[in-house]
């Protein structure tokens, strides 16, 4: 599961006791809610379906899925679906394709989505050797379903927007600059991106 609300508000406590700039937005904006998702293959499967289109049409084409296929939560219904089926779910030819792939891993045991590397970059590693998962899709899933508290999406186009405008920076810095300068903020650069998101979604600007 992912960072509690406990987990969170000491993160952010001790990043804001080091940063004066984030101690500020969090008066501002307060401490945003735990983003929690169940740990294994329905998480990572609900991600591919929901990669290019709004929450509510990866929803529907989720809810589609489990009525002409069935038990969406088992990677066997997935192998066993024919193409019509997935077609009539919603699914594009590459993401039946992710999907069948995120499946084949899972049902053959080369993915144990319960035995991930300890070591964040490792597991990242594991995931995204899955067709369909690339590295932000591995740092969300870490992040929310196994609560790993220093995993940083850096590559986040929010994250980069709501860090460089909380710092000051004129221009959204790019990944490689937002890598480093995170460099200071672990172990809690989990808990930084929950609240980046939370702080980007309230709208609230810098004064």
């Amino acid at each position: 599961m992912g960072l509690s609300a406990e987990q969170l508000r000491g993160g952010l406590d001790a990043l804001g006791a080091i940063e004066p700039a984030f101690a500020a937005a969090i008066l501002r904006a307060g401490y945003p809610e735990p983003r929690i998702r169940a740990r294994g293959y329905a998480t990572l499967l609900r991600t591919i379906l929901g990669q290019q289109v709004s929450t509510h049409a990866a929803e529907a084409v989720w809810r589609k899925l489990a009525l002409v296929a069935g038990d969406v939560t088992d990677p066997a219904t997935i192998l066993r679906a024919s193409d019509e089926q997935l077609r009539e779910a919603g699914l594009s030819r590459q993401k039946a394709s992710y999907a069948r792939s995120l499946a084949e891993e899972v049902t053959s045991g080369r993915l144990d989505l319960d035995d991930l590397p300890e070591d964040d970059e490792e597991a990242i590693k594991a995931l995204v050797r899955i067709k369909g998962i690339g590295r932000w899709s591995a740092e969300i899933y870490l992040l929310f379903a196994e609560g790993r508290g220093d995993i940083w999406p850096a590559g986040d186009l929010a994250v980069q927007i709501e860090i460089g405008r909380l710092l000051g920076h004129e221009a959204r810095p790019g990944e490689k600059l937002l890598r480093e300068l995170a460099e200071g903020w672990r172990p809690h650069r989990g808990a930084l991106a929950i609240f980046a998101w939370h702080h980007y979604g309230s709208d609230m600007k810098v004064i």
